[in-house]
């Protein structure tokens, strides 16, 4: 399966800036402890501003020019106030888009390891919201789909942290967390724990909670026509084409609709 873990690999090297980055990122759960001893953790005022600045770039997201600048403003937003929650998981998010996005292979392991440490690092500051677990989830997701290292645990990882988002909040980001698990089970090879059946159950939970979430129609439909069961694979796809996309959402809905009409034609 072409999508699935690349268990070939590519030989592959971290960009330079990657080492910076993670030494700004790995102090960021200090800040509690040195707030109680009285030392400042950072500008917060800055670091509001970059956010603001990286929100407004995310939003074009579409763009993806824009994508990586938004990824640099919240990187300044953690440098800033190296304690800021919100920045952390920002930079994971973002880091993610452009990951998932590029053509580039030392591009994508550059942002998806950033992601990583910047969901690592949010998870630290506050591990009972579910912004930093969703992304730092998604980011060890994407790792896996471009490395040579995908493995046992790599997978495990990814179940943990979507596990946890369940747990705090079934519904956050309209049961993303689902969409995860499903794509999780449903790329992985059978033995790093693969499972179709468990890909369907998940992605139908998670069109429960949002019916409208068309990469979660897609993702099912692909579990479908792995099942050879075409006629519901392709009433999701039809179900995806027709669909008015959510204003927030609409770079991942046109992901959607591109990789329904790939799916359509394979079907036939």
């Amino acid at each position: 399966m072409a999508d699935r873990f690349n268990s070939l690999g590519k030989t592959k090297f971290w960009l330079v800036g990657f080492g910076i980055i993670t030494a700004q990122l790995v102090t960021i759960s200090c800040r509690k402890q040195e707030s109680a001893t009285g030392i400042d953790s950072g500008d917060e005022k800055m670091a509001a501003a970059k956010i603001t600045e990286g929100d407004q770039l995310y939003a074009a997201r579409e763009d993806i020019s824009k994508a990586r600048v938004a990824v640099a403003a919240y990187r300044q937003a953690v440098t800033a106030d190296y304690g800021n929650y919100e920045a952390a998981w920002k930079l994971a998010r973002a880091s993610f888009y452009v990951g998932d996005h590029t053509d580039s292979d030392d591009e994508s392991d550059n942002m998806f390891r950033t992601g990583i440490e910047a969901g690592k690092a949010a998870v630290k500051l506050q591990a009972g919201r579910p912004e930093g677990h969703f992304w730092l989830g998604s980011n060890y997701c994407g790792d896996a789909q471009r490395s040579t290292l995908a493995s046992l645990a790599t997978v495990q990882d990814i179940r943990t942290e979507m596990e946890t988002v369940i747990k705090l909040d079934e519904k956050f980001q309209g049961g993303a967390a689902y969409l995860g698990l499903g794509r999780l089970y449903l790329k992985a090879p059978k033995v790093l724990g693969g499972d179709t059946s468990k890909a369907i159950d998940y992605l139908k939970k998670g069109l429960a909670i949002n019916p409208n979430n068309s990469l979660m129609k897609y993702y099912l439909a692909e579990a479908y026509d792995y099942e050879h069961r075409d006629a519901e694979a392709k009433k999701l796809i039809d179900d995806i084409l027709a669909m008015k996309p959510d204003p927030e959402y609409i770079p991942e809905h046109k992901d959607a609709v591109a990789k329904a009409n790939k799916l359509k034609q394979k079907i036939g």
